[in-house]
């Protein structure tokens, strides 16, 4: 019976050996270090000894460990990659989180990750591997196209709690219509052992069996267990040819990829995030960590901004290795165990020491770039590197600011609270700190829905299932606490012209002091919270009840935003009840919208209200939470936050409010302006980012991208003599036959909804 072959129609397994090694997880990085050793040292000698066995790896940054710490098995990698039985898979520095990380951020991990692999191996991944993640942003495939992968890999979706996914293989489309191939192997795992069960489940419930015939089969221990076994490859030789089961073979993904794209011409298509129907408080969970993500690579970027603006105007060297180095710490610590809160104590304790480090350097690099630029003197000069003109700067600017007028905020007291009033919007803080009332005078909508309040903390219980850091269930909104008890309320101005109501408030065994502020000619009520955090098994956030009649909602993702629909009618609707955000959310109806912003918070939840026939819209910003396991101390003693209500928003108001927000101004002494390096027009357009290219060429990059969802024209100006410009990859390499024409260094641009571009220049000499 064993020498009976399989039938011509069974179900064909590709099948790599494999490895999953989290870069951080119940162990710290150093542990990984060792892991990724022995797993590659017993993977080389089981190469030698099965002639048709591959074995794949991912993770830029596993390859550097070994070539550091273990240069004798680096060697016999490096000649098996050569021989390509050893396989760099996915392109990336890390098998990063991708909800999280700004869009700056993935375009790193890809241009470091394939920088690694082209420098040491000269090859490049065709696609990217993501088996573990936990969700999926809807900005990947377009940026992933434009980083040159044909491909993508995951299984995570097949853990969703409540709905399955409809396919294995299909096309999956991003929020600017770019498509990519996209597979997820039909035995749902990524440690198979090539069991008769795990073979059989392929077969049976690969869901374009009608029309394709092909999944694929990750093999091996994960996490230190030591890779792929001889007992596997014994069971894939057996496998080969069996009748009544699939057929097994080894074989590059690559290959794999191939054949199912031509096997689907017009495969199934998959619009918008892939959600994971699980792990949603990894949005919340390990806020240090978060906040120091968020704060370092917006400090990179600002790094690169003034140092390529130095280098530009000045001569300044650029400094590479600095930039380097610190990109890749940012980069690690983007693992899919690190930045979403799942690791041990250990990890997170180390991930918040190295962020304060990358901070003091990132601030070094730009106060020297700065100084630069603006010369010695005792004039203040203030710099912009806000993406949206600020206070008369423009991006990349920086000039002495003439005199600010003195406060327009009338501040007069009322009720045992205070009213707000700029001119722009009037805010009623009530008796117990909270936000009675938000009026755009102009309209004189008001912002808050009827009879509630907003700014108002809640408590929750919350007592996960299973995965105590990962996971919040729905039922835990069936217990809360309204913190509306009040110990002081006080009431200042600031030099800058800011009235600012400070709030106490103590429950349980925490305290809360918040500082709400409105600005001068600001539609903006920022709202800066310092918590002292001591709870276990709870859940905070902060609920703004909205008077909207929203139909979505509007939230950030990487370049532009991503629409949910605000109600539950379907059981994957149900589902997202705790989702993404970057830096906004916009609540909106026709003529009148409402936005939060803030500088660290990545989890937020929507309901829709009802009193008295009218529809209203509450939206709570998820802060902190309190989960013994695997982190017993997760979020404990002081965390600040800082978040922002936005009345009389639509999109383009609540982004630019949401990137000031997260960038500050900084004045330094000096005696001379700089002009913008760059600078854009057009309405929507963006720029994201200014620096020299990675190749060290002196070359500069220019990456623009489209932020309100519609086709936009517009013009891009340097302020530099430029020799030749071209269109770019992601990865930095021109595109197609490259030459773009420009008149007087100016640019003219027509993106696409969301379309990101980047152009890189000659500069003349």
């Amino acid at each position: 019976m064993l020498s009976a072959p399989a039938e011509h129609s069974a179900h064909e397994i590709s099948a790599i050996g494999h490895s999953h090694i989290d870069s951080a997880w119940l162990w710290p990085p150093r542990e990984t270090i060792r892991k990724v050793s022995r797993t590659c040292s017993s993977m080389v000698e089981l190469l030698g000894d099965e002639p048709e066995f591959l074995y794949g790896m991912s993770s830029a940054q596993q390859y550097k460990w070994l070539k550091t710490h273990r240069p004798e098995v680096w060697d016999r990698v490096k000649q098996a990659v050569a021989d390509e039985r050893f396989l760099p898979l996915g392109g990336m520095w890390v098998e990063s989180d991708t909800v999280m990380p700004s869009g700056e951020s993935l375009v790193r991990q890809f241009l470091y990750g394939q920088k690694f692999f082209r420098d040491e191996f000269g090859v490049a991944s065709k696609g990217v591997w993501l088996p573990d993640s936990f969700g999926y942003s809807p900005a990947l495939p377009q940026l992933m196209r434009r980083a040159g992968f044909e491909w993508f890999f995951t299984q995570k979706i097949s853990w969703n709690q409540q709905n399955k996914f409809p396919h294995h293989s299909f096309a999956w489309e991003g929020i600017d219509g770019s498509r990519i191939f996209s597979h997820f192997p039909s035995m749902d795992t990524y440690n198979s052992q090539l069991s008769g069960e795990e073979v059989a489940k392929a077969s049976r419930q690969f869901r374009e069996a009608r029309v394709a015939n092909n999944s694929i089969a990750p093999v091996g221990w994960g996490d230190g267990g030591g890779g792929t076994t001889r007992e596997m490859t014994g069971k894939a030789k057996r496998l080969a040819s069996l009748e009544g089961g699939a057929q097994v073979r080894w074989e590059h993904p690559n290959d794999f990829f191939d054949r199912a794209k031509a096997e689907l011409p017009n495969p199934p298509v998959w619009v918008g995030e892939l959600y994971l129907e699980l792990h949603r408080a990894t949005l919340t969970s390990q806020h240090q960590t978060k906040q120091g993500n968020r704060r370092t690579e917006q400090l990179l970027v600002e790094a690169e901004l003034w140092a390529a603006t130095a280098a530009a105007y000045t001569g300044a060297e650029y400094p590479y290795e600095q930039l380097d180095e610190l990109w890749e710490t940012v980069l690690l610590h983007q693992f899919h165990d690190i930045l979403p809160g799942t690791s041990i104590a250990w990890v997170h304790r180390e991930v918040v020491a190295r962020y304060a480090r990358v901070v003091e350097q990132a601030e070094q690099l730009i106060q020297e770039a700065q100084q630069r630029l603006a010369g010695t003197g005792s004039a203040p000069i203030t710099f912009n590197s806000a993406a949206f003109t600020r206070n008369t700067l423009a991006f990349g600017e920086a000039k002495a600011l003439d005199s600010r007028p003195a406060s327009q905020v009338q501040a007069t007291a009322a009720n045992g609270g205070y009213v707000l009033d700029n001119g722009v919007i009037r805010v009623v803080i009530n008796a117990q700190g909270l936000i009675a009332s938000a009026v755009d005078l102009a309209t004189g909508r008001e912002a808050i829905a009827p009879g509630q309040e907003a700014n108002l903390l809640q408590l929750h219980q919350d007592f996960p299932n299973m995965w105590d850091a990962w996971d919040v269930d729905k039922y835990y909104r069936n217990q809360v606490t309204d913190l509306r008890d009040c110990d002081s309320l006080d009431l200042a101005s600031r030099e800058d012209g800011d009235q600012v109501v400070t709030i106490r408030r103590g429950f349980s065994k925490s305290a809360v002091v918040q500082e709400v502020s409105l600005a001068p000619g600001e539609r903006t009520v920022q709202i800066f919270q310092s918590t002292d955090w001591h709870e276990a098994e709870k859940f905070l956030k902060v609920a703004f009840p909205l008077d909207v009649r929203a139909e979505q909602i509007a939230a950030e993702t990487q370049f532009g935003y991503h629409k949910r629909v605000t109600h539950v009618n379907t059981s994957w609707e149900a589902a997202k009840f705790e989702t993404s955000m970057h830096r906004f959310a916009l609540a909106e109806e026709p003529g009148f919208g409402v936005g939060v912003i803030n500088d660290s918070i990545y989890g937020f939840d929507v309901t829709r209200d009802a009193k008295d026939a009218q529809v209203t819209t509450t939206m709570r910003l998820s802060l902190l939470r309190a989960p013994r396991f695997p982190d017993p101390q997760t979020d404990q003693g002081l965390q600040t936050h800082r978040y922002g209500l936005v009345v009389g928003a639509d999109i383009a108001a609540v982004t630019k409010a949401g990137a000031l927000l997260n960038s500050a101004e900084r004045t330094i002494s000096g005696s001379r302006p700089v002009a913008p390096l760059a600078r854009i027009t057009g309405e929507g357009l963006v720029v994201s980012s200014v620096k020299l290219a990675a190749d060290r060429s002196g070359d500069l990059l220019v990456r623009v991208y489209e932020s309100l969802g519609r086709r936009a024209r517009g013009e891009l100006q340097l302020n530099v003599p430029v020799a030749t410009a071209t269109a770019a990859s992601l990865l930095e390499d021109p595109l197609g036959d490259g030459a773009i024409n420009l008149a007087d260094g100016s640019l003219p641009l027509a993106l696409g909804p969301f379309e990101v571009r980047t152009l890189r220049f000659s500069l003349a000499q």
